[in-house]
């Protein structure tokens, strides 16, 4: 059977060719896609024109074609070979230009000569083509054709969320963008990596929190979204995560929440330090995803963006090198260990009081060697110090901290203590 890291790769590929854009066809077939793998997946379409805060739902925007011919018809770009060619939310155009005019209208990244830029101009009306920068320097004076065949009218905006229902209505909060085409860490690596989780979660049994996983556009989706969901969402949501660039094999990032402060921030810092060794942490001064609406003043939600390489600091970053080959299953495999381990202690995180005065008698329960001798003492020394500072103030991610002990041999042990009646949850409010 195939790990999850293969798993999620998959999903990733499927996802991939399509061509997305903050509303359109594109982020529905996306969905329709992800609902295989999450079938409690709901969508809500918002029309066009809806105020959310102080922002209104655009037109909807959909492409069929674009390319740019020369005078012998030979096609110098084509979108159906790649959707990065035509930039996002470009109107309908066909003219025919000269090569000076036709520059006007071609993007590039002339520090990467190679590469074919990612452009959008979603709030004023425009239309252009993108290519490589070699590509642009090789044009010859000619007459050229552009076509951009889209529409731009009144529809909806697409997002999508799945609660899965667990024993409290204290909920983890988990958000992704659906919003790029075909870009593979900067946008398929979130969905995909959110649909598995979120379809491996909803099988399990006991669950102490409720889950809710939110596919939005960025920016104006999570807007949308906070719009009608902001006071269910402060009432209820613990710590949340933004999913992104989770799909290459480098160090992992944290994007703080805006004071660094949460307990989204306290449990995924624990958990990359043990886990992953190094990481990088990015204060919310570098915000740039969709922390930068949960963490909005008024909205004060508690939630971080968890990557592998931050968004903008990888050089394939918005351009047609952050393809298939970028990411990997192994990139996947190690993201996905790490939500596992966030939700599991997030789920035995509490504030534990020991059940008796003084040390406990230890050996009585079995949880301490029969013979003593030099050397045995470290083997429970985990054990007591957890036993010493389970005084109610501190919560287990705390404990975690001062003791530099992973947080899942904290979890066994908190697991041992209480069968045997000796650590006893504390109710605390949030």
């Amino acid at each position: 059977m195939e790990d999850p890291g293969q798993q999620i790769y998959k999903i990733a590929e499927e996802i991939f060719p399509i061509c997305r854009s903050i509303t359109g066809n594109g982020v529905r077939k996306t969905l329709q896609i992800l609902k295989k793998y999450i079938p409690q997946l709901q969508v809500t379409e918002v029309p066009s024109g809806t105020k959310a805060f102080d922002w209104e739902v655009p037109n909807e925007w959909n492409i069929t074609e674009g390319y740019i011919e020369d005078s012998a018809g030979r096609r110098i770009i084509d979108y159906q070979n790649h959707n990065l060619h035509i930039m996002g939310y470009s109107v309908p155009v066909d003219a025919y230009v000269t090569l000076d005019e036709l520059k006007r209208h071609i993007y590039t990244e002339p520090r990467q000569p190679d590469v074919i830029p990612y452009i959008t101009s979603y709030y004023k009306e425009n239309f252009g083509f993108c290519m490589s920068e070699n590509q642009k320097n090789s044009l010859r004076e000619d007459q050229y054709h552009m076509v951009i065949k889209s529409t731009l009218k009144p529809g909806s905006l697409t997002y999508a969320e799945a609660v899965i229902p667990g024993e409290s209505k204290e909920e983890i909060f988990f958000s992704t963008y659906i919003c790029h085409p075909s870009m593979a860490n900067n946008e398929c690596s979130g969905p995909a990596l959110a649909a598995y989780l979120a379809g491996q979660l909803a099988q399990k049994q006991h669950r102490r929190y409720t889950l809710r996983f939110v596919f939005v556009p960025e920016t104006i989706g999570s807007i949308c979204y906070l719009s009608t969901h902001k006071d269910e969402l402060k009432a209820h949501v613990i710590a949340g995560f933004n999913l992104s660039c989770v799909g290459d094999q480098d160090d992992y990032s944290i994007v703080e929440s805006r004071y660094g402060n949460t307990l989204a921030d306290r449990v995924l810092k624990n958990i990359l330090r043990d886990s992953c060794g190094k990481y990088t942490t990015y204060s919310f001064l570098k915000r740039g995803s969709d922390e930068r609406q949960y963490n909005a003043p008024g909205i004060d939600l508690p939630v971080v963006s968890f990557c592998r390489t931050k968004y903008g600091e990888y050089p394939q970053y918005h351009t047609s090198a952050d393809h298939m080959d970028y990411i990997s299953p192994e990139g996947f495999q190690g993201s996905y260990e790490v939500m596992c381990r966030v939700i599991e202690a997030l789920e035995y995180n509490r504030n534990y009081e020991v059940q008796v005065l003084c040390e406990p008698q230890l050996g009585k329960r079995g949880l301490y060697p029969a013979v003593s001798r030099k050397g045995q003492y470290d083997k429970i020394y985990l054990m007591t110090t957890l036993i010493a500072y389970a005084d109610g103030t501190n919560d287990l991610i705390a404990i975690s901290d001062r003791m530099q002990c992973p947080m899942e041999i904290l979890i066994a042990i908190v697991k041992k203590l209480t069968a045997h009646g000796l650590l006893q949850a504390k109710e605390t409010d949030r």
